[in-house]
């Protein structure tokens, strides 16, 4: 299935499906979300947005405070339908979000870059999320201990067990806010270049040069005593990978 048909059957299957149902794969399409740009390189589909959220590690948060816009790159969370951003009750931006401003919260992934024939058609191929809406507050002690467990775990699997409890007195002094994942959207490219149908014949090298983001060695704390061997969360730490196929 090519890309303006998924887009095309994203679409339909959203007018025929229940508004804001979280239990649809498909999220409803909004003004906000809707891509203008290169349309057939969107998408709505559910499963989608949370695997390109779970292999990313930093957002980029924007929000607008007395008419200057921020945008912030931040490590971030995922539990089910649910973003969560952490960090320090002092923070300009958790402040500036725990009010209920409107938020836009993106992800990128950098999958290669595309090398054409010509500079003009040279592109990246990449996958994306943006999320819009309120950020509230984490008052439910459960949630919030659930809220940071996630942002470990999302850096580094398995690494909430190896580490000592965390303290009430930290757990106290974080601030936790949760985003709904409703209203968002994927975008999505893939492939070789396009290039213009003259430039096929021009004895120029043309394609994708694929880029990876991945863990070398670890370096232990200088301050580690020689006994402590590397934590099977490090050890065994790999960078995943899901290739989209539109």
């Amino acid at each position: 299935m090519n890309a303006e048909m998924n887009t095309k059957k994203n679409i339909k299957m959203n007018k025929n499906s229940n508004n804001g149902d979280p239990q649809s794969d498909i999220l409803e399409i909004t003004k906000r979300t809707q891509i203008k740009r290169l349309p057939q390189r969107g998408n709505y589909d559910r499963p989608l947005i949370h695997q390109i959220l779970d292999e990313g590690l930093i957002c980029h948060v924007g929000f607008v405070v007395e008419g200057q816009p921020f945008v912030i790159p931040t490590a971030y969370g995922r539990v089910d339908d649910r973003l969560y951003l952490h960090g320090s009750p002092a923070s300009r931006m958790l402040r500036t979000l725990k009010q209920g401003v409107e938020v836009c919260v993106t992800v990128t992934l950098l999958d290669g870059l595309v090398v054409a024939r010509s500079a003009f058609h040279h592109s990246m191929n990449y996958r994306s999320v943006v999320i819009f809406g309120q950020a509230t507050v984490v008052e439910d002690a459960a949630e919030k201990m659930a809220a940071l467990k996630a942002f470990t775990e999302h850096i580094l699997p398995g690494r909430w067990s190896e580490v000592r409890p965390t303290t009430k007195q930290e757990v106290a002094g974080t601030l936790v806010l949760s985003l709904p994942i409703n209203e968002a959207s994927a975008k999505v490219r893939t492939g070789v270049p396009k290039d213009d149908e003259a430039d096929y014949l021009l004895p120029i090298w043309a394609g994708e040069l694929p880029l990876r983001l991945v863990a070398l060695a670890p370096v232990p704390d200088p301050d580690l005593a020689s006994n402590i061997k590397v934590s099977p969360s490090v050890q065994q730490y790999r960078r995943s990978f899901s290739k989209t196929v539109l």
